[in-house]
């Protein structure tokens, strides 16, 4: 997040597009639910009408996969009503002209035809947008998890930028990351192209400061693999080992039985976890983890603020941290390493080669954290990004993108297009939440949410077991019948196993950041 939490109670306006928050993120939810309480403006942008649009003053219901086309005519209505900060971008922002150029080409008659919206609609957005400012924009996977992913978030960006609402307090681009501690891992380099602190393993003097750090004659001057082609590599072999460390692949991938194929496939498989998943089932070696719980620590949350975990339980049997777990590992492969608790490993390691943790130390971390980039220990944190349109780069850089269709659209045998997210009772594949009764009792098994139209054109009524079928597999689960879905559109979530949308989904990618489109494909549901 560009933006901070703490700034949505005086937000005077909200776009919250490709987020279902009040399940996905309910505690970031209840902050935007109790602005507007107070008087903030909220608007919607999402296929379904999920809980949060009721609470918003206008609900946008696009079809799935064209958010660039909206996002663009958006920007179009603004640009030909002149209704953009002209200031911001003439001083703040560089490639204005080229963006001009390519959102022409998307007026809102012609968007309206792409996204199923009215025109109007379009532009009501756009002036309702232009006349509060700022306004902070908020998304999540709805925008990600498409083979057009990188490219909605460019455009998101653009729009922003456009108006003028980055480098301000209460606005900004604020994504929600997806699980407790995606930002933590991110920061330290849980990527195949950066070390920890965001710095490029392509460049020369980072692979040098890392190599003297590690104790190492050299680092790969080469981007390492994502998820999709290690998988690959897994079945031609030239991924030999494969370490899975927190992650129930078998159940969170798309094409759950090309997954398990890969899976099997592995010449040496590795889980460390903290329960058996479907995905130990394939390893060689599981390693017993100790819990959040369990461990000190620190998780960095969506909005940059490192905070400590403190240890509130013993591990179980012969479960160990997983910082001690890879030391060992170190340690049989030729390694010492000197640090010997998760403190010395930030105060000794991270807080002294990441540039924006440089003044993060644990003795600063006591009450609410600190937000990076926190350059030296006299600095107080950072509440939001690219103060008075300062970036990191220098100027903003617009950068103009085309709307692309799905992968995968409906057709004469697949003429419903799936979703995919999550439920608030259960977390993920249940891995945790699976074991606990009260959340079983809450939602016990997955359904099928369709349109009414469609129920009543199959002949299906609420409750009613059907099979949802794609060109990957096939599913027996109950539908739910309800208005929130639009016609020609259905959504499950990936929590449950025999009934998980995985079986369904597509595994096709977004070419650059290689994210699955979890978020569109065609299937058919047939009456039983």
């Amino acid at each position: 997040m560009t933006n901070s939490f703490n700034e949505f109670a005086r937000a005077k306006m909200f776009m919250v597009i490709g987020s279902n928050m009040t399940e996905a993120h309910p505690v970031a939810a209840t902050y935007v639910k109790n602005a507007v309480a107070a008087g903030a403006q909220l608007i919607v942008v999402d296929p379904r009408r999920h809980a949060l649009a009721d609470h918003a003053a206008l609900h946008v219901p696009l079809r799935v996969g064209s958010d660039i086309a909206f996002l663009n005519s958006v920007m179009q209505v603004l640009i030909e009503e002149n209704l953009y900060d002209r200031q911001f971008v003439e001083s703040c922002t560089v490639d204005f002209e080229a963006l001009k150029q390519k959102v022409e080409a998307y007026p809102p008659e012609k968007a309206a035809a792409i996204c199923g919206l009215e025109a109007d609609l379009i532009r009501d957005v756009a002036r309702r947008i232009s006349a509060v400012k700022p306004m902070m924009l908020c998304y999540t996977l709805g925008i990600t998890e498409h083979t057009c992913g990188r490219n909605n978030v460019l455009a998101v960006a653009n729009l922003q930028m456009l108006l003028g609402n980055m480098g301000v307090e209460c606005g900004g681009v604020n994504p929600l990351r997806g699980q407790n501690n995606v930002q933590g891992a991110c920061d330290m380099g849980a990527l195949p192209n950066v070390f920890p602190g965001y710095q490029p393993v392509t460049n020369a003097e980072a692979r040098e400061k890392f190599a003297l750090a590690w104790g190492v004659d050299r680092l790969p001057d080469q981007n390492g693999l994502m998820i999709p082609r290690m998988m690959e590599g897994l079945v031609d072999k030239t991924v030999q080992a494969f370490y899975v460390f927190g992650e129930n692949l078998a159940n969170t991938e798309p094409d759950i039985r090309k997954v398990e194929h890969g899976l099997a496939s592995a010449a040496f498989l590795v889980c460390q976890d903290i329960f058996p998943t479907e995905t130990t089932r394939f390893a060689d070696v599981v390693l017993p983890a100790a819990a959040w719980s369990e461990n000190e620590g620190t998780f960095t949350n969506s909005e940059r603020r490192v905070n400590r975990v403190r240890t509130a339980s013993a591990a179980p049997g012969m479960a160990k941290p997983n910082w001690w777990i890879f030391k060992q590992i170190a340690r049989r492969l030729g390694h010492e390493w000197p640090s010997d608790s998760a403190r010395e490993i930030w105060d000794n390691e991270i807080s002294v080669l990441a540039p924006q943790l440089c003044g993060i130390k644990y003795a600063r971390l006591e009450g609410d954290g600190l937000q990076w980039p926190c350059p030296d220990e006299t600095h107080g944190g950072t509440c939001y990004l690219h103060k008075d349109g300062a970036f990191a780069c220098g100027l903003g850089v617009f950068t103009p993108v085309d709307w692309t269709p799905p992968a995968e659209e409906a057709c004469e045998d697949y003429p419903l297009v799936l979703s995919t997210g999550r439920r608030l009772a259960h977390y993920h594949t249940r891995t945790q939440t699976g074991r606990c009764d009260g959340m079983n009792d809450i939602l016990g098994e997955e359904t099928v949410d369709m349109s009414p139209l469609d129920a009543a054109s199959l002949e299906i009524v609420p409750g009613e077991t059907v099979r949802v079928v794609s060109r990957r597999g096939e599913v027996r689960v109950k539908a739910h019948v309800t208005d929130r879905v639009p016609r020609g559109m259905v959504w499950m979530a990936f929590h449950f196993r025999e009934a998980n949308a995985n079986w369904l989904t597509n595994p096709a990618f977004d070419p650059v950041t290689l994210t699955a489109e979890y978020k569109a494909c065609a299937v058919r549901v047939e009456k039983l």
